[in-house]
């Protein structure tokens, strides 16, 4: 098992952690890293997506002007100019 220095205040909170939830800090920190290390993979996806969603509409010719789009969301928001 490799060792990963960890501040005290962390420690303490990993071990806070597992005493809640029933295992020992170790298994503990490798469902939260694990869960964070996922939701991180999809996160990413998900922008990839976007922006090639972004790309193929501007290749397309969906686009708007940025002034445009801005005074729609001042309207729909509520905006001050």
């Amino acid at each position: 098992m490799a060792t990963i220095p960890l501040k005290p205040e962390r420690m303490a909170q990993l071990e806070d952690y597992a005493h809640r939830r029933g295992q020992d800090p170790a298994a503990a920190l490798d469902d939260v890293l694990a869960e964070y290390l996922d939701w991180e993979q999809q996160d990413y996806q998900q922008a990839v997506e976007v922006i090639r969603q972004g790309y193929a509409d501007l290749k397309a010719g969906r686009t708007q002007a940025a002034g445009q789009a801005f005074e729609e969301l001042r309207e729909k928001h509520g905006l001050p100019r």
